[in-house]
């Protein structure tokens, strides 16, 4: 009887925690409309040494430009791409080709948003 109680409870637990660190789902472009400014990245969550970005990301209509990427000492900006809002997630184009990158929003305020790339990578943004 012990064993069906405590597989009971942790099962219970481990739904509440799964529904406590949902996932938002974008329904519109709308959405991430405007300019963001990459914080930082980390490779995960428990990363403990963020790496420190500078990027600019400005979703307008059906493209994002990405500006002031920190490359070699210098700076550089990327010609925009098209993006787009498929299942809730966020695909960003790749430059010369097919493919994208895809997003899950994690966490999205009036002030900021946190994605999380297709390898498990965190972006912490602050709107401009």
């Amino acid at each position: 009887m012990k064993y069906i109680s405590l597989i009971a409870v942790l099962l219970g637990l481990s739904v509440f925690g799964l529904s406590v660190n949902a996932d938002v789902v974008l329904q519109s472009k709308d959405e991430v409309q405007g300019t963001w400014r990459l914080q930082t990245t980390k490779n995960s969550l428990n990363d403990r040494r963020p790496v420190m970005r500078e990027d600019v990301w400005d979703f307008k209509g059906d493209k994002v430009t990405i500006t002031h990427i920190p490359r070699e000492g210098t700076y550089y900006d990327q010609p925009p791409v098209a993006y787009d809002v498929v299942e809730g997630k966020l695909k960003v184009d790749i430059l010369g080709g097919s493919r994208f990158d895809l997003f899950t929003v994690v966490e999205k305020g009036d002030k900021n948003m946190t994605l999380k790339g297709k390898f498990g990578d965190y972006y912490f943004f602050d709107k401009k």
